[in-house]
């Protein structure tokens, strides 16, 4: 087993390469649920750790799946799987060529696209976050690409009070899926 993998606990599987869904996966979930749509959108995210958090937050909200883009991005991985404990067997995520053209194509299935940034855009608490929705998270370093952010129906940001003007991706995903499942589920009870 040590020829095998480094690491191994003593147990060891083959397992097949992640089969990735569809957007229309998704919204098949959804429906299913009888659920207003809910999903997130990573544009160009790097770090296998960020994305498998995200899938796991995006489970425990109930989020009906993930599109991360095929270039520019880290796909599903090991580090991915392993960091999601379990989540990814849930979520489905897509992989899809033009994330513009599929923020089109959700558009036109009646979902609102919410991009997060750190400037110019509405408090993520004044938001109205009950519908259709799409959420848009950018990179680490870059934030969300131009022409993505030029797609999105509005804009969210985090409150912020300490010296550091952003968070974590996977942190921000946190806080704003749970924001929406609040409202969601919880406004006014």
């Amino acid at each position: 087993m040590d020829k095998i993998a480094a690491e191994h606990r003593g147990v060891i599987a083959y397992v097949a390469p992640y089969a990735y869904k569809t957007v229309e996966d998704m919204l098949a979930l959804a429906k299913q649920r009888n659920e207003s749509p809910l999903i997130v959108i990573l544009a160009e995210v790097e770090d296998p750790h960020n994305l498998g958090a995200v899938i796991r937050t995006a489970e425990c909200v109930g989020a009906h799946g993930i599109i991360i883009p095929k270039h520019r991005a880290v796909p599903m991985t090991e580090t991915v799987t392993r960091v999601a404990a379990g989540a990814a067997e849930y979520v489905p995520v897509a992989r899809v060529a033009n994330l513009v053209h599929t923020m089109k194509g959700l558009k036109e299935n009646g979902i609102w696209i919410a991009g997060a940034q750190m400037t110019d855009a509405s408090n993520l608490w004044k938001s109205d976050l009950k519908g259709p929705l799409a959420i848009v998270l950018g990179s680490e370093g870059q934030g969300i690409p131009r022409l993505v952010a030029e797609n999105c129906d509005f804009m969210v940001e985090l409150p912020m009070k300490g010296n550091i003007t952003s968070l974590n991706v996977s942190t921000t995903a946190g806080v704003i899926l749970y924001e929406v499942m609040r409202q969601r589920d919880f406004a006014g009870k």
